[in-house]
């Protein structure tokens, strides 16, 4: 019977789905008490299943028979691909699962921002309506406006959709080839360069997964070229934009505000200056956060692990050379 190693917290029935299958080992989380067990069952383990925790190479010396890690997470920026691939281990994740819902938060998110209802929220509890409201409280529209999707893939078309026939925006995306679909479908405009679609946008919304080509991708020189009524959601890795550059454009004005579910650290640090501005909305990295969602990720997780240790090819493969090479 395979042995797999759980390193993320997941629900009792799929604990019991894989004990159909395998011979679990279980850890909700990994600490200093827990750490030594943990690798110790990596000696034997055929499968490491999990998400968001940085699998290292230390850990892989430790694994001399695993063949599959399967991440039950569209992102994939805790794996070293390469080194997995170069060690003949199958990687596979769960994009398809969390689509629709990440997309709903990088609309609330929007929603959220541009007609402050974070603020007023707090400004109602705070005891501070007491007249009727003025200017200062006032949002801004999101129908008949132009959104930017930096990244049309599963999650960038969701929201294309959303603003599109929901909202009645036009929408304008960079990828690097143009979505003849989603330009049909949803009216969507390709933007030859990134700079084309940050200085046409009254919305952006960051898609693109944190690689090494998009790790702060939007910095001081992007924020130069955004409206000053911009508005900017990102629900994809914190580092895709510079965090400090971000926080310098909404001090002074380069843009209106920004939806953030993801940051440069994680938790975000109690001295952030994020955290004093009005003009941010914040969630703590909660984009595929409900129940249904969250539950079927871990159940293409579990698919995807379950049919790479027969041989077969899983549905989400991240490096199918390594089935080529058998």
């Amino acid at each position: 019977m395979n042995h797999v190693v759980v390193y993320r917290e997941i629900q009792q029935k799929h604990l019991d789905l894989l004990s159909e299958h395998c011979h679990v080992s279980y850890y909700p989380e990994i600490h200093d008490e827990n750490q030594n067990e943990f690798f110790n069952d990596l000696k034997t383990a055929d499968a490491l299943l999990g998400a968001a925790m940085k699998i290292t190479s230390e850990m892989l010396d430790q694994a001399p028979n695993l063949r599959v890690v399967s991440n039950f997470s569209a992102g994939y920026d805790n794996l070293d691909l390469d080194q997995l691939t170069s060690r003949g281990i199958i990687v596979t994740n769960a994009p398809d699962a969390l689509t629709d819902t990440v997309a709903d938060l990088y609309f609330a998110s929007l929603l959220a921002t541009a007609r402050k209802v974070a603020e007023l929220d707090s400004f109602i509890r705070n005891g501070k309506w007491s007249n009727s409201i003025g200017e200062e409280q006032f949002g801004i529209d999101v129908h008949h406006r132009k959104i930017g999707i930096i990244g049309l893939g599963r999650i960038g078309r969701a929201i294309a959709k959303r603003a599109a026939l929901g909202f009645d925006m036009s929408v304008y995306y960079t990828k690097r080839s143009r979505d003849l679909e989603a330009e049909e479908k949803y009216g969507a405009k390709h933007c030859e360069d990134l700079s084309g679609l940050l200085k046409v946008s009254d919305f952006i919304c960051i898609t693109v997964p944190l690689t090494a080509e998009t790790r702060h991708m939007i910095s001081h020189h992007e924020f130069k070229l955004m409206k000053s009524t911009a508005i900017i959601v990102n629900g994809s890795r914190g580092p895709v934009i510079d965090e400090p550059a971000l926080v310098q454009a909404l001090q002074t004005g380069e843009i209106l505000g920004a939806g953030l579910d993801v940051f440069a650290n994680e938790p975000l640090e109690a001295s952030s200056p994020l955290l004093t501005m009005k003009n941010v909305v914040l969630t703590p990295h909660i984009g595929s956060a409900t129940l249904a969602t969250r539950s079927l990720m871990v159940e293409h997780g579990i698919e995807n692990m379950l049919i790479a240790l027969k041989g077969e090819k899983p549905p989400n493969i991240l490096n199918q050379e390594v089935l080529n090479r058998k």
